[in-house]
């Protein structure tokens, strides 16, 4: 019997975080590191606000500090939020998790920038639970003016 076409083995699997190495994969199966990420950006809801001079990403990251928080830019126009909120490890003699339900583990999120983003002038700021990532637009470009060339008589 082949436990693989089950998913819920794969989803115990990823859990436990069993190495992937003793596994064999076909080729249409995605790896479970990319499982993880699709399930990290599918948990972290985000809103995106459009205003006169720039896009706000605004995104809710209860009980993370800042600094557990990465904004960064990849391939020159995809604004990425990631970083990871850690179970709390403090172990009381007969105290237990009764329910579980906060996600724990890593977040991300990917946005792609437009054109008009100004990609040097990017700000992000935490405030009670909630990141902003301010990206400012560029300027519209100036309308070419008509050249006017003069004509010479012959």
């Amino acid at each position: 019997m082949d436990l693989g076409r089950f998913p819920i083995f794969s989803i115990l699997e990823d859990m436990l975080e069993l190495p992937e190495e003793h596994e064999e994969k076909s080729r249409n199966t995605p790896s479970r590191a990319y499982m993880r990420d699709a399930k990290a950006m599918a948990a972290t809801p985000a809103d995106v606000i459009e205003h006169p001079n720039a896009y706000a990403f605004v995104v809710d990251m209860p009980g993370i500090k800042g600094d557990e928080i990465k904004v960064q830019v990849e391939n020159e126009n995809v604004l990425v939020v990631s970083g990871a909120r850690q179970r709390e490890n403090k172990e009381t003699e007969g105290v237990k998790y009764v329910r579980m339900e906060r996600r724990m583990g890593k977040f991300m999120r990917k946005f792609q920038l437009p054109d008009n983003a100004d990609l040097e002038n990017i700000s992000a700021a935490c405030n009670d639970g909630v990141l902003k990532v301010t990206v400012q637009k560029l300027p519209p470009p100036e309308p070419k003016k008509p050249k006017t060339i003069q004509v010479q008589v012959a």
